[in-house]
């Protein structure tokens, strides 16, 4: 996995049948969705898939239309306040008060925190050296990159210490070196225990970060797993093998001829085979291999290389497709794909 911290197993948010509608438009058809305390979570989904009506719902922004939730062990529908004092949200766009100082917005969350005077500078003062914001504290936030405007915003959010924050496409026009930035905080409050339910349509940042990953399509869960298991789904995983030599190559392909997809390389010595990508699977082909070498047959593998789908084919292979007649997208279980 991509955190190494160890985590509870007990839920910090858990959601059942959350639909919304705008008139005749479906947003949300019915999500479930539950996330571990001290995980990263990430929903994913293109534009206009619903990811953003999602996170205002959980945060008390909007009204669901139907379902239930249960966020930092409070319910959505009868305790939002409640569930206001344990939840952090930063959202697509900044909440920064450009007329302001880095300092001075600082200050300003922890007076509507009600901090108090010397708490609130004191708080203000710690997040600003926390996030590399001491040296331009007291600079307009107008002049700040937008890397910095992003560590101001986040760090705004974190004033009231929340147990879960919303982080809705934080990394939104960030250059590089601004987004693993902000990767290594979002990193560093797991590891303290904080939950983090991300949206991002960078799906790189998803596998970098996500415990778990849900994609969401027309309002729909179409898959939820860990990032290795959504890869699993898409066919196209397969194993490069290069051999020592053309007998070698000629062995393997005798012994593997059921198995190959017809991408032999005689110049490079290589045949390319089907595989997952699991170490049984991989152990299975080189015991194979093996069976030719201990029998006198010449299949010598100088090297190998593991080939898997990574999150770009999941997405694409996952949203977008309409069934034929209701223009609905359809459920992940029903899709060739995932046959």
């Amino acid at each position: 996995m991509n955190l190494s911290t160890q985590h509870t197993t007990a839920a910090a948010l858990s959601v059942t049948g959350l639909g919304k509608a705008f008139g005749d438009t479906v947003v949300l058809d019915g999500i479930d969705l539950e996330v571990p305390a001290g995980t990263v979570f990430a929903l994913l989904g293109p534009n206009g898939a619903g990811k953003t009506t999602a996170v205002r719902i959980l945060s008390t922004l909007i009204t669901a239309d139907r379902g239930t939730a249960c966020i930092g062990g409070y319910d959505l529908n009868r305790e939002p306040d409640q569930i206001r004092s344990v939840i952090g949200v930063t959202g697509q766009f900044s909440a920064v008060d450009n007329l302001l100082t880095g300092e001075e917005n600082l200050i300003l969350m922890a007076d509507l925190h009600h901090l108090g005077r010397a708490e609130g500078r004191r708080r203000a003062a710690e997040l600003l050296d926390r996030f590399e914001l001491a040296g331009p504290a007291r600079k307009m936030a107008a002049t700040y990159s937008g890397g910095m405007r992003r560590r101001l915003d986040l760090a705004m959010t974190l004033v009231g210490e929340p147990r879960i924050i919303f982080l809705d496409e934080p990394t939104t026009g960030l250059d590089p070196r601004g987004r693993r930035d902000m990767w290594q905080i979002i990193r560093d409050l797991v590891a303290g225990g904080v939950t983090i339910f991300l949206t991002t349509q960078y799906l790189e940042e998803a596998d970098q970060l996500a415990d778990r990953i849900a994609v969401l399509d027309h309002g729909q869960l179409v898959a939820q797993g860990t990032p290795a298991e959504l890869k699993r789904l898409i066919p196209g995983g397969h194993i490069s093998l290069r051999f020592a030599d053309a007998a070698g190559l000629d062995a393997a392909a005798r012994l593997l001829g059921e198995l190959g997809d017809g991408a032999r390389d005689d110049a490079a010595l290589t045949l390319r085979v089907p595989g997952d990508g699991s170490v049984a699977g991989l152990r299975a082909l080189l015991n194979q291999l093996d069976s030719v070498s201990n029998a006198g047959g010449p299949a010598a593998l100088a090297d190998l290389s593991v080939h898997t789908p990574d999150l770009d084919d999941v997405f694409l292979a996952l949203t977008g497709q309409p069934q034929p007649e209701t223009g609905r997208p359809q459920p992940a279980s029903e899709r060739e794909v995932l046959r």
